[in-house]
């Protein structure tokens, strides 16, 4: 547990670090760009979205949850790893044709300049080793290294931001610069790290683990367009609605609302690791104290909850000024939707654990499809607000769902009482 303990705090402190200074950006950039620049940057960000779960086929997870499996080799991880990166190679060579022959209607779609398209597809690209050589270090323990490049990531691309978007007055597009230089820097320097450590290879890998690691990332593919769904087609059918402006002041909720995303993400990152243990260990009364654990960590959500929807909306007008000040009406509901989302991270697990993807992108993808279909309903009711009901009701139901399947597929006390004797030896 004090191993446990100390991964959370470095992680903490690291993402404290990496959401503050892109945070302290926006005080900026909210006076530098119209609420239109704004929106289209919101679109830019939909699209990498979109991408997140084609370029690469999900497969930064079937690499770490490779290295869990008992006794496999480092030669055998290190030919794994490998087949995940021809697997990235290949998925974006389809997604650049894609995207080529669909240009014009995604440039209609989004609203964005034509080349955004293909720089978002490099950023993607490039992502994926960024988060392949962080998946490594997370599932070793080696916080320290995540934390260090995870920050260095960020102060780029604010830095470079700054330089393009006031320095040199580009607008959006200084912002769009900002992201494709950062992605191809810190990049380089993953790949190289990956290389040096052995985590890949420049050789074939076998056929064997390219289809192991497509047989846990291809049935991820839904939950991620899915996850699509339910985080980021808010932004496309606010902006086919009412405007780049109106996607502009609810993305600028998004971003502030992600304060909550920092502390969620940091537990989780320690916690994982922790979790597969003790799940492998399978011991009635580690399962017991993991429960509890759970149900504190709820609770601690929901009081943090309560306060913060009173009190956000004061503090967002003093932070970015009086042009975006209609996000305050829905920074609130917003951070409810955050905490439904901090609550489903500590039960998704178990599912990864169990390797069930198919049953987790099911659910994700029905999440999706009740949150578009309640956007278009609240939507013309609500404006903006209709929008954060809808993040709220269909996170809550992602949970939901997503606990009642963690608890089929992994027998855990979630009742504190009759546990099934089965389960343990």
């Amino acid at each position: 547990m004090s191993t446990f303990l100390k991964n959370t705090s470095v992680y903490f402190f690291a993402n404290i670090l990496n959401a503050a200074i892109p945070f302290m950006l926006l005080p900026v950039l909210t006076r530098y760009l119209s609420v239109e620049e704004y929106g289209q940057i919101a679109m830019f960000q939909l699209l990498i979205a979109g991408l997140a779960g084609i370029v690469g086929l999900n497969t930064v997870g079937a690499a770490g949850r490779k290295y869990y499996d008992a006794n496999i080799s480092r030669s055998e991880l290190e030919n794994y790893n490998t087949s995940c990166f021809l697997i990235l190679l290949l998925s974006g060579i389809v997604v650049v044709l894609a995207a080529f022959t669909f240009e014009n209607e995604i440039v209609s779609y989004l609203s964005i300049p034509s080349d955004w398209i293909y720089i978002s597809i490099a950023v993607s690209f490039m992502s994926f080793i960024i988060q392949f050589r962080l998946s490594q270090w997370q599932i070793r323990g080696d916080s320290k290294k995540y934390g260090v490049l995870q920050v260095i990531n960020s102060l780029f691309s604010s830095i470079f931001s700054l330089i393009f978007v006031i320095l040199f007055s580009m607008g959006a597009q200084g912002r769009i610069d900002a992201q494709i230089i950062t992605s191809i820097i810190i990049s380089v320097v993953c790949l190289y790290f990956l290389l040096r450590d052995k985590c890949i290879a420049l050789t074939l890998p076998s056929r064997q683990h390219l289809i192991d690691s497509l047989n846990f990332g291809v049935p991820l593919v839904p939950h991620v367009f899915g996850f699509f769904l339910l985080s980021s087609a808010d932004r496309y059918i606010i902006n086919e609605s009412m405007g780049l402006a109106a996607a502009g002041i609810y993305m600028l909720a998004i971003q502030l609302s992600r304060v909550f995303s920092v502390i969620f993400d940091a537990i989780n990152k320690a916690y994982v690791p922790y979790l597969f243990s003790c799940l492998k260990e399978n011991n009635k009364k580690t399962k017991i104290k993991l429960v509890k654990y759970t149900y504190y960590y709820y609770l601690a959500l929901i009081f943090i909850t309560i306060f913060s929807f009173y009190t956000a909306p004061y503090a967002l007008i003093v932070f970015v000024g009086e042009n975006f000040k209609e996000s305050a009406d829905i920074i609130g509901w917003i951070l409810v939707g955050q905490m439904f989302n901090g609550m489903y991270l500590m039960v998704t697990n178990y599912i990864f654990y169990s390797k069930e993807t198919k049953l987790l992108s099911s659910i994700t993808i029905l999440s999706g499809i009740i949150n578009i279909i309640l956007l278009y309903l609240l939507i013309p009711v609500y404006g903006l607000k209709g929008a954060a009901f809808s993040a709220c009701i269909s996170m809550f139901l992602r949970f939901v769902f997503t606990w009642g399947v963690a608890a089929w597929k992994v027998d855990m006390p979630w009742l504190l009482f009759s546990v099934s004797k089965k389960c343990y030896n």
